[in-house]
């Protein structure tokens, strides 16, 4: 659904390579569409794609996890993989505007929340004064947690900035608080040594949040430009099997998928 300060190491990004579905393993790599995803929701939405609706489409997939932010757009520009279903406009705008890729963007699929978790504070009236507060450290999510500790009450930002904002943009801050900047998949383990820690969707389910119940501040869905979607390198939007996939991935099914598994804690944008 981000310009990381630290990658993982290069052996551990690719945690899975696994062909899914009713395709046929043996079936030659030019009939399959390889798809880099994050496991969780990306990989979940995706392998039921896969297991329940792909061959009806006679579409076959193949699902490539990764565990950053990074990876999943070099890999699509470098040919390894033919798509990818990670990011949204905000990150992948950044990543064009740092990197010079020729990507293009399919239709929005679902939402992750932002949210604020804490293992010691119960209320967002609680964070105590001087409160160490994480957030991720890439610039389209950074400016995202701070609107949403805004819209809080936490703090005030300059008029207009909204999720641009940064540190800088703060005006006011009246319980002092500390904040550490840290690589999105680092936040839900950050939750040891902070007041709260603001944690996007799919690594909050990843590690066992339930963000509908768990967090303390949600973002809402309604308007929420941050929905996840499919990309591509540009001129391949029009092929044949990028179009049965946005089908299937905008059908019924998938959409009462996402309400059922998820429970509000990832949310359907179509």
């Amino acid at each position: 659904m981000r310009r990381l300060a630290a990658l993982l190491a290069a052996g551990s990004l690719v945690l899975g390579l696994a062909a899914c579905g009713s395709s046929d393993d043996s079936a030659a790599a030019g009939d399959t569409l390889k798809i880099g995803v994050s496991p969780v929701p990306h990989g979940e939405i995706l392998k039921y794609v896969a297991d329940n609706l792909a061959a009806a489409e006679g579409l076959k997939l193949e699902i490539v996890e990764f565990n950053d932010y990074i990876q999943p757009n070099v890999a699509l520009s470098e040919k390894q993989i033919d798509a990818n279903y990670f990011q949204h406009i905000p990150y992948l705008e950044e990543e064009v505007a740092a990197k010079g890729y020729t990507f293009t963007a399919l239709k929005p699929v679902h939402i992750e929340p932002l949210g604020v978790y804490s293992k010691t504070v119960k209320t967002i009236a609680d964070v105590p004064d001087g409160g160490v507060v994480a957030i991720p450290n890439d610039p389209s999510n950074s400016g995202r947690a701070l609107s949403l500790l805004a819209k809080n009450g936490l703090l005030t930002l300059k008029d207009g900035v909204g999720v641009k904002a940064t540190e800088k943009d703060i005006t006011a801050n009246p319980k002092n608080l500390q904040f550490k900047a840290l690589e999105a998949a680092q936040l839900p383990r950050s939750l040891e040594d902070t007041a709260i820690s603001v944690i996007n969707g799919n690594y909050a389910i990843e590690t066992g949040l339930k963000p509908s119940t768990d967090a303390l501040a949600l973002e809402a869905g309604d308007d929420n430009p941050y929905a996840n979607l499919v990309v591509v390198r540009t001129g391949d939007e029009t092929s044949e099997k990028i179009v049965k996939l946005e089908k299937l991935l905008h059908s019924a099914e998938v959409k009462k998928f996402i309400e059922d598994k998820y429970q509000g804690s990832v949310l359907a944008a179509f």
